[in-house]
């Protein structure tokens, strides 16, 4: 199968999805095997959402609207020219993907498959429904991906290479797992933002979209900010008000609820507007319904900070901060070259 016969599967995958890029789905007559796939991925969005209590409708149709807008034949094509993918040794490939968000493991999906080689898929049994019925639509647009695409739900067998993503101690476990093996191992990382008092409201309501998408389970939410000194968080406040609402959802209310206990037992200084609290503290992955900040001094002393602390760190959200910076409002809209971890995942897989 040429790369060509693979952009193409992909791009009309792209189309199929655009349907359901808005709460109301609407079928369009020019979607390639509709009759057979509409209604039924619109019963696995249903399924996916009785399974996972954060997997709502909203956010499930927010990441299927990231994907449509990248699965284009003109983003595709942009995406492959960079690498030569002629001669690729053909490899099967594991994948071991994380739950957290949905179609979170997608991007490793697609570059296994547009590299060249077969996928060996090992879901989180958080995000299993929509995943498997996206391949089997990819089989009927383009039948070479027939025999190219496997789940498993039992040890992983007769792979070449690995990409596994999970928890520092499961990235443990991974390392000695696969040391025979090409692997890419993803851990924990989290997301910063760097303010600096001279933020516009505008900015600031579009950090809200940064920390409160998926409800700050992805590793591109931010769960930090860096403020300086005598820094005033009633702009702030202000500006992520919009989003008060999420508090009526009964998953993210416990782990307010929650939260908010241990910190008031445990005597801890914090800030909280009913939906959201704050809380100084140096680590970067806060607690769902939490928040952490931390002071800094001078521009340069973070900027060396955050570069020793690169390996944790996924997105800098910031204006005129630093060159890998993102901007506010923007963390959960990668581009299809914005790897995971700074690591491309393309060269990996041509390199097999």
């Amino acid at each position: 199968m040429e790369l060509q016969q693979r952009i193409n599967a992909f791009s009309k995958l792209g189309a199929f999805l655009k349907q359901f890029s808005t709460e109301d789905f609407e079928q369009k007559n020019n979607i390639p095997h509709n009759e057979l796939f509409f209604g039924g991925f619109k019963h696995q969005i249903k399924l996916a959402q009785e399974h996972n209590g954060w997997f709502t409708k909203t956010n499930i149709v927010y990441a299927i609207k990231g994907w449509c807008n990248s699965l284009t034949e003109s983003k595709l094509n942009k995406w492959t020219l960079a690498y030569d993918f002629a001669g690729t040794n053909k490899k099967k490939v594991a994948i071991i993907m994380a739950g957290n968000i949905p179609l979170v493991g997608f991007h490793d999906f697609l570059s296994v498959l547009i590299s060249g080689h077969a996928v060996l898929v090992k879901q989180s049994s958080n995000d299993k429904h929509l995943l498997p019925f996206l391949a089997k639509y990819l089989e009927h647009v383009e039948p070479e991906f027939k025999g190219k695409i496997s789940f498993t739900e039992d040890k992983l067998e007769n792979f070449d290479a690995v990409i596994a993503t999970g928890s520092n101690n499961t990235a443990r476990y991974f390392e000695y797992y696969f040391k025979n093996k090409p692997s890419i191992i993803r851990k924990n990382r989290n997301s910063v933002a760097v303010l600096t008092g001279n933020e516009t409201k505008v900015e600031l309501e579009q950090l809200s979209e940064d920390i409160f998408r998926y409800y700050g389970l992805g590793c591109r939410n931010v769960s930090k900010l860096f403020v300086p000194k005598n820094y005033n968080f009633n702009a702030f406040f202000e500006a992520i008000y919009k989003w008060h609402p999420i508090i009526n959802e009964a998953k993210y209310a416990n782990n307010y609820d929650y939260n908010k206990a241990v910190y008031l037992m445990s005597e801890f200084d914090m800030l909280e507007n009913g939906f959201l609290m704050i809380k100084e503290d140096k680590s970067f992955a806060s607690p769902i319904a939490t928040v952490f900040y931390e002071y800094y001094d001078a521009k340069e002393s973070l900027q060396s900070k955050l570069k020793n602390e690169a390996e944790n760190i996924q997105c800098i959200v910031a204006n005129n901060f630093t060159e890998e910076e993102i901007k506010f409002g923007n963390t959960q809209k990668p581009e299809l070259w914005d790897y995971a971890d700074n690591e491309d995942t393309i060269a990996f897989l041509l390199k097999l």
